[in-house]
């Protein structure tokens, strides 16, 4: 929504968000990860336990270099960062969002176009879902090379995590 709120996560949600995504995103002391979120978001606890429980690099770009996305992408090849946590709308805003791939390119904070996605290639591409409130992410899609579908999906949950898909009346 953009409106800020307050949620008070359990320090076991956050470890264990760290840990799956470190094995899930191939994340090692060789990583090199941007911190692309600012530390009012939630997405910055995930770059940020992502980053320090494998050992890895974490780059802290300046703010404006997150609002231009040709700077953006500058960034990521100059420091030749291997994995980057970014909206979809930043990506669906450039105009060559295959640029700001990196080895592992994680889409988060809304639904991507299956257009996107398919532009992104040869980048591993994963779609990152959850509310805040269950500790920033609850699943991930990782997407196939051959991916031709028309919506990206949100995908499984990671480990110690339960989703439950609702209809329109809570069943």
């Amino acid at each position: 929504t953009g409106t800020p709120k307050g949620v008070m996560v359990e320090h076991r949600g956050l470890v264990n968000l760290g840990l799956a995504q470190i094995g899930l995103f191939g994340v090692c002391s060789n990583s090199r990860v941007v911190q692309f979120a600012s530390f009012g978001f939630d997405a910055s606890a995930w770059e940020l336990v992502m980053a320090f429980g494998s050992g890895a690099a974490l780059h802290l770009p300046a703010d404006e270099l997150r609002q231009a996305s040709n700077k953006l992408s500058d960034y990521l090849r100059s420091e030749a960062i291997t994995h980057a946590t970014l909206p979809p709308a930043l990506l669906q805003a450039s105009k060559d969002p295959g640029c700001l791939a990196s080895q592992v390119l994680i889409l988060a904070g809304e639904l991507p176009k299956a257009e996107l996605v398919r532009s992104l290639a040869p980048a591993s591409i994963v779609n990152a879902y959850g509310p805040t409130e269950a500790t920033v992410c609850a699943t991930v899609w990782s997407c196939p090379a051959d991916f031709d579908g028309s919506v990206v999906p949100i995908g499984r949950p990671i480990a110690n995590t339960r989703i439950y898909l609702l209809d329109a009346h809570g069943q």
